[in-house]
């Protein structure tokens, strides 16, 4: 019994001495051809990795089993085991890949192709191509419904966003946004879509429901002019109450209250900071800085930057692995 009884104990302290699991981050650096990979709890570099040529847009899939990379120069996507960082294989994508965004079941695989106005639908098991969809000029940001029914393209120089039927690939409904819409992001609950306007420095509010634009969000920051706040990525909190949108040369972070979409405050992050990408448990927030090649490491709960971690060249994308 005592043997028991110790055994037991000695469990119980292992176990609550075990430390949290980490998860890697995976940064693409456009200009240095690779990708940087971080721990997420000690938030140290394990290495950098070649991927191609001009990495940008990345991902991952749901099970955590392959890292998608747009090798926008190579005109791929190539396909990378995350734990060994060895190229699996590479999908179809059209010319210049940009940004990608899969479904939530982890198939298909939807890609803007800035140079041809197109969207090409990849299936990841078969390495087939389902469909190419065209949209407007310079297609850029895509994303996707909570349900994966709505797939969301937005194009640079037509300034609109285009909803397409991930089921008959046909686009139902066009919003026109402000100038340079270049990232999508819709709430968890499916509720809202933010739409970021580079050039117009606003990042429109869209209920999904109607395709109509319920609020702009702008941003004014002391000292900073206005042609430097150009918003980018956006990221929102599984809970919706918070948005994050990455505002570039502005080198600021935008926090804003998700149930008034009104601004609470700006954080001082890296140099054009551009991506960003929570950890699942979304105590972080890593953003992708392209002029300082680091990567800023913001604490959600306390909305301070933690931390500035020297990456590649110029960092553009930024995806945690899945627990």
């Amino acid at each position: 019994m005592k043997a028991t009884l110790t055994s037991c104990l000695c469990l119980a302290l292992g176990l609550t001495a075990t430390p949290a699991l980490a998860n890697r981050v995976f940064v693409s650096n456009e200009k240095g051809n690779d990708v940087t990979v971080l721990d997420s709890n000690t938030l140290e570099v394990i290495g950098t990795y070649p991927v191609g040529t001009r990495p940008r847009g990345i991902t991952i899939s749901p099970d955590g089993k392959e890292l998608y990379v747009c090798a926008s120069d190579d005109d791929l996507v190539r396909v990378f085991n995350p734990e060994t960082m060895e190229e699996m294989h590479t999908l179809p994508s059209g010319p210049d890949p940009e940004l990608f965004v899969l479904h939530p079941s982890g198939n298909p695989l939807y890609i803007a192709n800035e140079d041809d106005n197109l969207v090409t639908v990849v299936d990841v098991k078969t390495h087939q191509v389902l469909a190419e969809i065209p949209v407007g000029v310079e297609p850029e940001g895509m994303g996707v419904s909570p349900d994966g029914k709505v797939v969301i393209n937005t194009s640079e120089t037509t300034n609109m966003a285009h909803f397409i039927n991930s089921e008959t690939f046909e686009i139902f409904a066009n919003v026109l946004v402000d100038s340079r819409p270049r990232f999508a992001q819709f709430t968890a609950d499916g509720s809202k879509l933010y739409v970021s306007a580079e050039i117009g420095g606003t990042v429109s509010v869209i209920d999904p429901a109607t395709q109509e634009i319920t609020k702009k969000i702008t941003f004014e920051i002391p000292g900073v002019l206005p042609e430097a706040i150009q918003p980018v990525g956006v990221r929102t909190t599984q809970d919706g109450k918070r948005v994050f949108v990455a505002l570039g040369p502005a080198n600021r972070v935008a926090v804003i209250d998700g149930e008034t979409d009104e601004v609470l405050e700006y954080l001082l992050v890296g140099q054009r900071v551009w991506q960003m990408a929570f950890t699942p448990d979304e105590k972080y927030l890593f953003t992708t800085n392209g002029n300082s090649n680091d990567v800023s490491i913001i604490d959600v709960a306390t909305l301070k930057v933690v931390k500035s971690v020297p990456v590649g060249q110029q960092p553009w994308g930024v995806v945690v692995a899945p627990n």
